[in-house]
């Protein structure tokens, strides 16, 4: 089923920036451009709000990066790094998230969730079933939950064009058979 994106779309952007950042760093050595992946996101379409959930660290070195996702026009959610006894380490927005994709969703026609992480197919599922909103899914296909990826309405694979969705270090990372083949269309 092809899923339909016209102007009057309501769309709400749900971006999970630690998984994306991650995703990216792991296999790409690279950043991520939010601004490529807030376009394909919005695809035209009448953006109510995007929000970035995003960790802050003690040393701060983080608050450029907030700074340019609100450039981009993207609200940024901040929660500090907890650092427990024997230095673990936990920084999860998952449940941050969901709420307010569930909060937001009478207002939207779209929700488009940005993360490859499997713990948000329920919040897929939800969406859909509940409040009949059409969900998007735009994350490094390589990473991504399988699972996510069919519950979807539509899924953007940032792995199809790594370079479309990649800053700084993309010269670096080695192209793989599979990505060229996507990248070309063969």
């Amino acid at each position: 089923m092809a899923v339909i994106k016209h102007k009057e779309q309501r769309v709400g952007v749900f971006i999970d920036a630690q998984n994306l950042y991650h995703s990216a760093r792991n296999l790409y050595k690279a950043k991520v451009d939010f601004g490529a992946i807030m376009k394909d996101a919005v695809a035209g379409r009448h953006l109510v709000r995007a929000i970035a959930y995003v960790i802050t660290t003690e040393s701060g070195e983080e608050r450029n990066f907030f700074e340019a996702l609100v450039k981009l026009g993207i609200e940024t959610k901040t929660k500090d790094l907890q650092i427990f006894f024997g230095g673990a380490k936990k920084a999860d927005w998952d449940v941050g998230l969901a709420i307010d994709a569930v909060r937001l969703a009478p207002k939207l026609d779209t929700a488009v969730i940005v993360s490859g992480d499997g713990d948000f197919v329920p919040l897929v599922e939800y969406l859909k079933l509940s409040t009949g909103a059409q969900v998007e899914v735009i994350a490094f296909g390589k990473s991504a939950s399988s699972r996510l990826k069919e519950m979807a309405d539509d899924f953007v694979d940032l792995c199809a064009n790594p370079r479309k969705y990649l800053i700084g270090g993309y010269r670096q990372f080695t192209i793989t058979k599979s990505d060229d083949e996507n990248q070309n269309g063969h």
